[in-house]
């Protein structure tokens, strides 16, 4: 039986130095590939659009407080798959963020954070502190659904160059393209972002 390592800072890091072998490189900030997506970032990262990605496998995942999820059932919608941790200070930012943004009501978006902290127990009083109420809060302390780095031996296309990162999926359930650290994900940009991807299911 494999067996599979929690990210903690030092992996979180090498991931990061290690991200370009499997994704594209980032164009120049604020700017688009010709006919891709609208650009989207922060002060520090952009969003980085990723080429030739197998769709997410049909892996159920532990939520908290309610049954199990499977991103696989979400096909038909953009779905932004956020993961976090409890000891990092950028997610006390975004998570209250996601939060506005599930509640929002729009119907072809589902949001998804799931903390990837070993001690599961450590979550819901996290949670429970930041007040969020409508984010679908999943969890990965055994390292199933995101690897840290690529000899982890976790067949996902998740892989955690940062804390947080947010991939983005497409209608047809495949990874879109993904950014590291907190992110205005109720900024007109982010909506632009979205409505770029739900579009393509409405051809």
């Amino acid at each position: 039986m494999t067996s599979y390592r929690r990210p903690n800072r030092r992996t979180v890091v090498a991931g990061m130095m290690g991200a370009a072998v499997s994704l594209t490189m980032p164009a120049l900030p604020g700017r688009a590939r010709a006919g891709g997506p609208p650009p989207f970032a922060t002060v520090r990262h952009q969003f980085t659009e990723v080429r030739g990605a197998r769709p997410v496998p049909a892996v159920p995942i532990p939520r908290l407080g309610a049954a199990a999820l499977n991103l696989a059932s979400f096909r038909g919608k953009v779905v932004l798959v956020n993961f976090w941790a409890t000891w990092c200070p950028a997610c006390r930012t975004e998570l209250p963020i996601l939060d506005r943004l599930a509640g929002n009501g729009r119907a072809d978006l589902a949001v998804v954070a799931i903390a990837t902290d070993r001690d599961r127990s450590l979550v819901a009083p996290f949670v429970k502190k930041l007040k969020l109420r409508d984010l679908a809060i999943g969890l990965d302390p055994g390292g199933l659904v995101a690897r840290a780095g690529a000899s982890d031996g976790v067949d996902t296309p998740f892989a955690l160059y940062g804390m947080p990162i947010s991939f983005l999926l497409g209608v047809t359930g495949q990874v879109e393209g993904y950014i590291t650290g907190e992110a205005d994900w109720l900024s007109q940009e982010a909506g632009r972002l979205f409505d770029y991807y739900a579009s393509a299911g409405r051809g």
